[in-house]
């Protein structure tokens, strides 16, 4: 029964953790888009392309997708191992994550000003990234929504599955506790039984009972 529910819990946690790869691919992917376009907007010119005062936008988009890429790799890593070490990282490294986007969603709530936090985008992807986000608002909010709830069962489900695996641990370190007093018993040596001689009429001149 134990084994089962291990294994559903992994499987779980592969599933709603291949959301959160599959968002930080789908990051990737925009971020090396604009960059693309933005590339080909400044052939010619004599800004620097590569400066990060200039496209802070495009490569905070893309060092967010590679983070949570790297989130669901390690994920995908500790649900696979079920070692305890890597699940207790993993749901600390979730549990940032939460924290970081409720920040940035109550700034944006309750700051009306929160666009001047960031510093002026001339690439224009800023201005489009949040026209799109207003004109698609529900779909966005949907989106959004599945994210939270995709990184909400995965900590619950690392969360079981540490328990689990701690529980088995000390199960089987209770089992060679109980067994190995009683292995001297196991291999405790026989000794033999003394010999003796005994003369028969009619048969060799000796022999030996045992």
């Amino acid at each position: 029964m134990a084994k089962t529910l291990k294994s559903w819990l992994q499987i779980l946690l592969k599933l709603v953790n291949s959301t959160i790869g599959i968002v930080g691919i789908s990051m990737i992917i925009y971020s090396m888009w604009m960059a693309r376009v933005w590339q080909r907007h400044m052939e010619g010119s004599s800004d620097d392309f590569f400066s990060f005062s200039v496209i802070w936008f495009i490569l905070t988009f893309l060092g967010i997708g590679i983070t949570l890429c790297a989130i669901s790799s390690f994920g995908h890593i500790a649900a696979h191992t079920a070692n305890t070490h890597c699940l207790s990282c993993y749901m600390v490294a979730i549990f940032l994550l939460l924290l970081v986007e409720t920040t940035l969603m109550a700034d944006i709530i309750l700051n009306s000003d929160w666009e001047e936090d960031f510093p002026e985008d001339p690439t224009g992807r800023f201005d489009d990234f949040k026209d799109f986000v207003k004109s698609n608002f529900n779909t966005c909010q949907w989106i959004g929504l599945f994210m939270f709830l995709a990184q909400g069962c995965s900590i619950v489900s690392a969360t079981f599955l540490r328990t689990l695996e701690k529980r088995q641990a000390r199960y089987c370190e209770s089992d060679e506790d109980d067994i190995a007093p009683s292995l001297p018993f196991l291999y405790h040596p026989v000794e033999p039984l003394p010999c003796t001689v005994a003369d028969l009429p009619g048969a060799p001149s000796s022999l030996y009972w045992c």
